[in-house]
């Protein structure tokens, strides 16, 4: 079936997404004039600018700016519109979003794709990968429709299926004194030299509430906002990073992971899925591929 938005809608988008008309003519595969005509059209149609020109690129107007959330929201319902009609004879079609975890893309990503590719041949999945913090603007933004996220202290919401539970650990280089251990309190912890994610961010607040609340302090000796550079710093014996259990293969003899107690830190892995975009057929049935893989296999890799 025909698009219901206007093409030259969907290249309004793509120009406000990556703040250029050049760069959005690459992403559509068509010639920059043709974006450029399509643009122009569209101001003319308004009878103001939808965008102004800078020295990197071009940024929305005043209008654009109140035009951009309500083009994209049309768009997506279009589109799920279309592939509501595509699978009203039950087979599900179309593009979904989803995001995945640091820890959780070595394990599940390859499985869910072999999975979605055998049993769901019609569905395009979009995978990309970003902190729980990321991951949750974007699905607020409705740039995903499903993703998996982090919550502390059994906080996820009632519409949030747990995937699994864990907590916190201390991650220290094979080569450190306490790689011995299995577990480790907090106070000792506190008076570590720390590799911690740069202010703000809900581990670093969670951790300097903790402290304040037991009266100590915490011991910051670097800020890296992936776990990918706390680990490599962990390895090199430079400082300790603070992560979930889980440790790439690759790393398993370089780092060592020690659970945090005296408290226990709490945190479960949920599924969450998007407000603002259409839950469609194609959206539940990666859902449930992911309600009933993801328990095995992350328990299995430690991947909370």
């Amino acid at each position: 079936m025909k698009p219901i938005i206007d093409a030259g809608w969907h290249h309004f988008v793509k120009v406000a997404e990556l703040g250029s008309i050049s760069g959005a003519a690459v992403a559509a595969d068509v010639p920059q004039s043709v974006v450029s005509r399509h643009i122009a059209q569209l101001e003319r149609d308004a009878g103001s600018r939808l965008f102004r020109r800078t020295g990197r690129g071009v940024v929305l107007t005043e209008l654009g700016q109140q035009l951009y959330p309500r083009i994209k929201r049309l768009i997506a319902e279009s589109e799920s519109f279309a592939d509501e009609v595509r699978a009203s004879r039950g087979v599900p079609v179309g593009d979904v979003r989803l995001g995945l975890l640091p820890s959780t893309v070595q394990s599940l990503a390859g499985p869910l794709y072999q999975r979605v590719l055998k049993q769901l041949p019609r569905v395009r999945l979009h995978l990309t990968e970003g902190s729980s913090a990321q991951l949750q603007e974007m699905l607020d933004q409705g740039r995903l429709d499903l993703s998996l996220l982090l919550r502390d202290g059994g906080e996820a919401g009632a519409d949030e299926p747990v995937l699994m539970e864990g907590a916190l650990c201390l991650v220290v280089a094979s080569s450190d004194p306490l790689a011995g251990r299995q577990e480790i309190r907090f106070e000792e912890v506190a008076r570590l030299p720390l590799v911690l994610p740069g202010e703000p961010h809900p581990l670093r607040e969670r951790l300097s509430s903790l402290a304040r609340k037991l009266g100590v302090t915490l011991q910051i000796a670097a800020e890296a906002n992936s776990i990918r550079l706390q680990h490599e710093i962990a390895a090199s014996a430079a400082g300790y990073a603070i992560t979930s259990l889980s440790i790439a293969a690759h790393d398993r003899k370089r780092l060592v992971a020690l659970k945090i107690v005296e408290p226990v830190l709490a945190r479960a892995v949920v599924l969450a899925v998007a407000r603002h975009r259409p839950h469609t057929l194609a959206t539940r049935e990666i859902q449930g591929l992911l309600l009933s893989m993801a328990p095995d296999i992350l328990w299995k890799d430690d991947a909370a």
